[in-house]
């Protein structure tokens, strides 16, 4: 990773730790230069507009999501438990650190077409990159005729995350990502499948603490 490439991962790291809480994207570049000891100049060279900044902790954001995906698919064998268990970890993660301001703002067609093209091209490879293990997932399980379960999908993952930030869920709450994860597989057409049961959830959630505790 070159120097550029560093900085510019410092940067979105401190503007999404800034932006925790928010529910709306209301940093500034200005405002990076206190958070970070980094010259204005600098980091208006990373983001050239108020877009760009947008668009690049997005992109972050589904980079850190990819990531994720290839460690949930070595974990769960079984596509749809990987696919449940993906998206629990997601709302988890959102809930822990307090940063559903990504699934409030983007995608953005407007903020996309704002931003420099370096910056938009960056954000639409990863987030198709992201779209599309979704869907192979999703296909991996079996087709189920009828509704065109990947956009269903789509849009209820959306949807939860920002319900789950409005209601004030506790990302401690085994029933919250049992719940989930059942109408998760009932928009899937799988819920005839076996489910995960409310203590497997409890055995996850310890586990994520005490290697959280251990790091």
């Amino acid at each position: 990773m070159s120097n550029w490439q560093q900085r510019e991962s410092y940067l979105t790291d401190v503007a999404e730790r800034c932006l925790r809480g928010h529910k709306s994207f209301d940093l500034r570049r200005s405002h990076l230069v206190e958070a970070s000891q980094i010259s204005k100049g600098t980091i208006y060279n990373h983001f050239p507009s108020e877009a760009d900044l947008v668009v690049a902790v997005a992109t972050a954001h589904f980079k850190n999501r990819l990531e994720r995906a290839a460690i949930d698919q070595a974990l769960y064998p079984d596509y749809l438990q990987c696919f449940l268990m993906h998206h629990c970890w997601s709302i988890r993660d959102d809930l822990f650190y307090d940063r559903f301001i990504i699934a409030r703002v983007m995608p953005n067609s407007e903020l996309l077409a704002q931003a420099t093209d370096d910056n938009r091209y960056a954000f639409e490879q990863v987030y198709a990159e992201y779209i599309e293990w979704n869907r192979l997932i999703v296909e991996a399980m079996g087709v189920v005729e009828g509704f065109n379960r990947a956009e269903l999908v789509a849009n209820y993952l959306r949807g939860a995350q920002i319900n789950c930030n409005d209601a004030d869920k506790h990302y401690k709450d085994p029933h919250l990502y049992y719940q989930f994860s059942y109408a998760l597989a009932q928009l899937l057409g799988h819920s005839d499948k076996r489910l995960p049961k409310l203590s497997h959830y409890i055995d996850w959630l310890t586990e994520l603490e005490e290697t959280a505790d251990a790091a």
